[in-house]
């Protein structure tokens, strides 16, 4: 086993706890059977999670609150650990955040979603899952 996939995979093994075993990490039901969970910043921004459903398929909400206007974030979702967009938001008025909405295919089985915004060494992460 070279370095690369040792450390991939402690990596994994670390992350497993504060995934599967933090309060609130499958999300907690919503209105309409909707998952909402709220996120843990490095900062003191916050950050929220919701998974509704959007005709059969699944509408992710990712929301980051900052209180400052005009500052831009680097958004990654993914889902089951793959990657299934990227894209760049920028904080707004009034209240100095953004929200990432997108509308996947819901698959069989669990989806667990993964939601991660980067900025200037601050990073928000939300994770959540969705059974139906």
């Amino acid at each position: 086993m070279n370095m690369r996939t040792r450390m991939a995979g402690v990596a994994l093994l670390a992350s497993l706890p504060a995934f599967l075993g933090a309060p609130g990490a499958l999300g907690t039901p919503a209105k309409d059977g909707n998952v909402s969970v709220r996120g843990v910043c490095t900062g003191p921004s916050t950050s929220k999670l919701k998974l509704s459903d959007e005709d059969g398929r699944i509408e992710v909400e990712f929301e980051v609150d900052q209180n400052r206007n005009g500052r831009t974030w680097a958004v990654v979702l993914r889902r089951n650990g793959v990657v299934l967009r990227r894209v760049t938001r920028v904080t707004r008025g009034p209240s100095g955040s953004f929200e990432a909405r997108f509308v996947v295919a819901n698959r069989r089985g669990v989806d667990r979603f993964a939601a991660t915004a980067t900025r200037r060494g601050e990073t928000c992460t939300a994770r959540a899952a969705w059974r139906r």
